[in-house]
């Protein structure tokens, strides 16, 4: 992973430091986003000595220099996740493990900008985020779903047993 070495690399933001390179390099080895208090214990636990207000500080800087891609959850919570193509592009998540695949859409760009110009909007920005299940989690043969109601059966079987009077061996 090429950590940035020039003042030019590092458009907007002040200067490289030991931290900023820390987080690229933690976030190269992610492929889905993350909270910053999930990058911050993955960091710890790789040895870095790292402060979570300046993990927060610097993901917010890496974030409007466009060096990663943010994403809110639906709590509120800004996710981050190093940039695959450093242009503009939307990503579909995987609702389920958090997979995320970038994707490029000119047709859409082409619309977006003639609704805009149609309602009279100029310099029109945008961020699309399309949420869905990915292929190991839709597929149809129900491996995910019959795991889950495994785990829910597991879960509820004491509660039964205890409820009959009955000891299991």
């Amino acid at each position: 992973m090429e950590v940035p070495q020039r003042v030019g690399d590092n458009e907007g933001m002040q200067r490289n430091t030991r931290q900023r390179a820390a987080i690229l390099e933690t976030l190269s080895r992610q492929v889905d986003f993350r909270s910053a208090q999930q990058i911050h214990e993955q960091m710890r636990a790789d040895g870095e000595t790292v402060g979570l207000a300046t993990v927060y500080r610097n993901l917010q800087a890496l974030s409007r220099a466009g060096r990663l891609d943010v994403l809110v959850a639906g709590d509120g919570e800004s996710l981050y996740r190093q940039c695959e193509d450093t242009g503009h592009h939307h990503h579909l998540v995987c609702r389920e493990c958090g997979r995320t695949v970038e994707f490029l859409a000119p047709r859409l760009e082409a619309s977006m900008t003639a609704i805009a110009r149609e309602h009279g909007f100029t310099e029109v920005d945008h961020t699309l985020e399309v949420f869905g299940l990915c292929e190991d989690h839709s597929r149809g043969d129900g491996a995910h779903a019959a795991a889950d109601e495994a785990e829910d059966d597991d879960a509820e079987e004491p509660a039964d047993d205890a409820e009959a009077g009955t000891d299991r061996p």
